[in-house]
């Protein structure tokens, strides 16, 4: 098992109090497995990938994360960033342009790369090889990010989160603000890498691309996994109605009308004493004003008192 979540909980510190970001999150994901991890804005998605990461600031993680069986919260931040960070796990993060240095050229900001995770062999060799397999020619690494596309940017950033060769890579939200032609050859990319035995954790507002790559999907709602379970399962027999609700609302050549969710996602800063999505769901009975249990589906599990076992 590469990595196991196991009650992971996350809050940020704010002058208004805490904002629980992140509750009780559980998933796990085998050697060459991909994660999509879905949901609407500030449901956690982020926050999940940079706990992973820890890399999260101004706030707290509680709960285990296993990698190969290692524990990363109880690890020291130099014993973390020594043996783990983008050697065996690395990010793609959001806004390809905010990860860029726009005053160094884009070779120098590889260079940094390697010199601060002290790479000892060919700086060139294994610059040339990683800028050619996300099918950008080298000539690019001599130019300053701003001369760049936004695709060519793009692929630039996922080329850094490969550098070093990690067994892992978190990409958030890696096709957003791209065009459809440009989508298209990152998810291309994505794959491949897929194919070559690389374990992802996708993060995405688009279901139709986690289709594509996804061997296991996660329901984010209010920082809660509200659903999680294979992507065939998913997609076909989706359980929560929150997970139903986004497959209704993706526009369709053909058949039914896309459907929105009405109302607004809850604030996460009071710990809720019920369902968060209790406001917003058409099926809602008396138990829902209760925290709702996970409960066991075929593949993973549904947090809703809709589908509580019989006694």
């Amino acid at each position: 098992m590469a990595l196991i979540v196991k009650d992971l909980s996350a809050q940020y510190f704010t002058s208004k109090g805490p904002i629980y970001a992140l509750e009780d999150i559980n998933f796990e994901l085998e050697d060459g497995e991909s994660l999509g991890i879905a949901g609407e804005s500030a449901c956690g998605k982020s926050t999940l990938g940079l706990s992973v990461m820890r890399m999260l600031l101004g706030g707290k993680t509680t709960g285990e994360i296993l990698f190969d069986g290692e524990s990363l919260l109880e690890l020291s931040e130099s014993a973390f960033d020594d043996k783990f960070r983008w050697k065996i796990i690395s990010m793609i993060f959001q806004g390809a342009m905010n990860s860029l240095d726009p005053v160094f050229t884009i070779y120098d900001q590889f260079v940094e790369i390697l010199k601060q995770y002290n790479f000892h062999g060919d700086f060139k060799q294994i610059i040339s090889e990683t800028i050619k397999s996300v099918s950008l020619d080298e000539h690019i690494l001599k130019k300053y990010p701003h001369e760049l596309s936004g695709g060519m940017k793009q692929r630039v950033v996922i080329a850094m989160a490969l550098l070093l060769k990690p067994k892992f890579v978190i990409a958030d939200e890696p096709t957003t603000a791209l065009d459809v032609l440009i989508q298209a050859q990152i998810v291309n990319l994505l794959k491949n890498l897929k194919k070559n035995g690389m374990t992802f954790m996708l993060i995405s507002h688009d279901l139709a691309i986690l289709s594509e790559i996804a061997d296991k999907i996660g329901i984010m709602y209010g920082g809660q996994m509200v659903e999680f379970g294979s992507s065939h399962e998913i997609y076909n027999n989706p359980q929560h109605p929150y997970t139903k609700g986004l497959l209704e609302s993706i526009p369709r050549l053909r058949g039914t009308v896309p459907k929105y969710i009405k109302g607004n996602p809850p604030s996460l800063l009071e710990f809720p004493t019920q369902c968060r999505f209790i406001d917003r769901c058409p099926l809602v009975i008396e138990k829902c004003k209760q925290v709702p249990p996970k409960i066991k589906t075929q593949t993973g599990y549904v947090r809703c008192w809709l589908y509580e076992p019989e006694k």
